[in-house]
């Protein structure tokens, strides 16, 4: 590796580099508590964890004490060096050093695997690589160990719960700070916090999974579904509503038995089996097969806010952003072979204008057909081929995401970033042959004859509970005017303003405003604090001389004093914000 590849642009240095400080890590881990037992390592976006079977718990003090390990041994310069023994010799070789999680792991490689070990120093370590050559490469002030917490062996909650240690590391001290700085704004902005703070929602140990929405959380709720729902009915789409347990049979028509039944919640009824749905789209299926349809009524948009469940592993939840029972803003396009490209553009363009709205730059991935795929080769290439071409005459630029489209078709996928460069996969576009074919769907064409139509499933915000956390993350709960769960808040300065206030109150609700009043006896400047925690972006001062001139004095939450405003041209100045949904 020359040395001008040696930088973090190069992404196969960079995941060695951060694959390298891992192994770093497990070495002052075996210096500093030798009884210690190793199980994986691997490198991972910004940075690296290990697992590591052991009775001491990893602690802050410990954290500090791995580090400072951790600066010697890569001030010692110790080069990396890599061989191989036979599968046999490997075992022996590991269990010899006290370590069966290695000797599982080789006995569990395929047969015609090469067995590979990479030894610095006194430390050597089960590895396919790569690395760098030397732990010297490894800047001393630039790497971090974040985090200690618990991890099943190999993910598997029936094995033991061993410790793993999270680090990342840089080539520099400056984007190493950069990089904790970001993480303490994300801990600022977590949904979680602020769900609870704002009072929006939250989840309980009495439902794990399953989220409450308090009432000014359903506020932002309301109106995302609001917008959704204006936004595709100027787009064409009719609104549909679909079961959310449906019978055994339907999903093993769809073919989500075969790919998803471990994520699927089942039920009896009436002796016979059911499934609660985890998709839309088998509904949307029987919904266009309840009668025959001319080529001249398509295409056929559809949408649907269907709530649908999934199970998801204890270890997997994670507020609104992984949960077991969420709402799809599902659409389904039903159309000809002739109209696939231009539907799937006007996808593409109704998605960028979700975005834009509010305030996200994205990307786009071209996710190709999985190995599980249900259909043909044929159809696997041509159905890539035409989202290709659909992106190429889009001429938005698109990354490759090889197999990771759905089990029927390609998809395209939006990356959005929010406020402080994390990405989110919201939008997804996916092309499908197939659950036409199972469904059996059928239009009758210009010649008479019936035909099978093509379908697409889109969504924009992706899961409407994972985009309210990902809103409130991006917005620091600081939301824009029209999704603000409460507008404005009119405070009296003192009792004699209070009739002018409670006024003021009902002229703003009059026009649709979500308005509250301070009339508490409190100091002004205690309820503007209180207001400015509460993020409510405007706040009305108003005494004596407000209530005389018929005037509102208007402090915005980011933009501080206003100044002395007419009643009525405050209102007008709010309307225009929330009409035009600013952000």
């Amino acid at each position: 590796m020359s040395d001008n590849l040696y930088t973090f642009e190069n992404e196969d240095y960079k995941k060695a580099y951060r694959h390298t400080t891992s192994h770093i890590l497990a070495q002052a881990v075996k210096r500093l508590y030798p009884g210690t037992k190793l199980a994986i390592g691997p490198a991972i976006a910004d940075g690296f964890y290990y697992d590591f079977d052991t009775e001491e718990p990893f602690t802050p003090e410990t954290l500090e004490k791995l580090e400072a390990e951790m600066r010697k041994i890569i001030k010692e310069k110790l080069p990396l060096e890599r061989f191989e023994l036979p599968r046999e010799e490997a075992v022996k070789f590991m269990e010899g050093l006290g370590e069966p999680y290695k000797a599982e792991l080789i006995r569990d490689l395929p047969q015609d695997a090469v067995i590979s070990f990479y030894k610095q120093g006194e430390f050597t370590d089960l590895c396919a690589g790569p690395h760098v050559d030397s732990t010297g490469r490894i800047k001393a002030n630039a790497f971090k160990l974040t985090s200690a917490t618990g991890a099943y062996w190999r993910g598997n909650s029936d094995n033991k719960m061993l410790q793993r240690i999270y680090g990342t590391c840089f080539q520099t001290r400056d984007e190493l700070d950069k990089h904790l700085e970001r993480i303490e704004e994300a801990k600022r902005r977590d949904h979680r916090k602020l769900g609870r703070e704002l009072d929006l929602f939250a989840l309980f140990d009495e439902g794990p999974g399953f989220p409450f929405f308090f009432p000014k959380g359903m506020v932002i709720r309301n109106e995302l579904e609001s917008y959704w729902r204006e936004l595709h009915r100027k787009c064409g789409y009719q609104e549909i509503k679909t079961p959310i347990i449906l019978n055994e049979e339907l999903w093993h028509r769809s073919g989500h038995w075969d790919h998803y039944k471990e994520n699927m919640y089942f039920t009896k009824i009436d002796e016979g089996d059911y499934a609660v749905k985890p998709m839309n789209c088998p509904g949307s299926m029987l919904s266009y097969k309840r009668r025959m349809w001319s080529y001249k009524d398509l295409p056929m948009r559809v949408g649907e806010l269907g709530l649908v469940h999934r199970h998801e592993l204890s270890g997997a939840l994670h507020g609104l952003m992984r949960v077991r029972a969420f709402t799809q803003d599902d659409a389904h396009i039903f159309m000809t072979e002739d109209q696939v490209q231009d539907e799937i553009l006007g996808v593409i363009n109704k998605i960028d204008s979700v975005y834009k709205l509010f305030g996200f730059n994205y990307h786009i991935e071209l996710s190709t057909c999985p190995e599980d795929f249900i259909g043909s080769q044929e159809m696997r290439n041509y159905s890539e081929s035409i989202l290709k071409e659909v992106l190429d005459r889009h001429g938005q630029a698109y990354v490759l995401n090889p197999g990771d489209g759905a089990f029927y078709g390609p998809k395209i996928d939006f990356h959005l970033e929010d406020a402080i460069g994390r990405t989110w996969q919201c939008g997804t576009i996916q092309l499908d042959f197939q659950m036409p074919e199972r469904f059996e769907l059928e239009y009758t064409g210009a010649d008479g004859a019936k035909h099978r139509p093509i379908m697409i499933h889109t969504v924009a915000f992706g899961s409407l509970e994972r985009f309210i956390g990902i809103l409130t993350e991006h917005f620091a709960g600081a939301f824009p005017l029209w999704l603000a769960p409460v507008q404005a808040i009119v405070m009296p300065i003192t009792d004699r303003s209070r009739d002018y206030a409670e006024r003021v109150a009902a002229a703003l609700n009059g026009k649709g405003f979500r308005v509250e009043t301070d009339l508490r006896n409190e100091k002004i400047g205690y309820k503007i604090r209180e207001a400015q925690m509460q993020k409510i972006p405007y706040m009305l001062v108003l005494g004596d001389k407000e209530a005389e001139d018929g005037t509102v004095t208007v402090r915005k939450r980011a933009g501080g004093d206003q100044g002395a405003m007419k009643l009525d041209d405050f209102i007008a100045a709010i309307t225009a914000e929330k009409d035009t949904r600013a952000v």
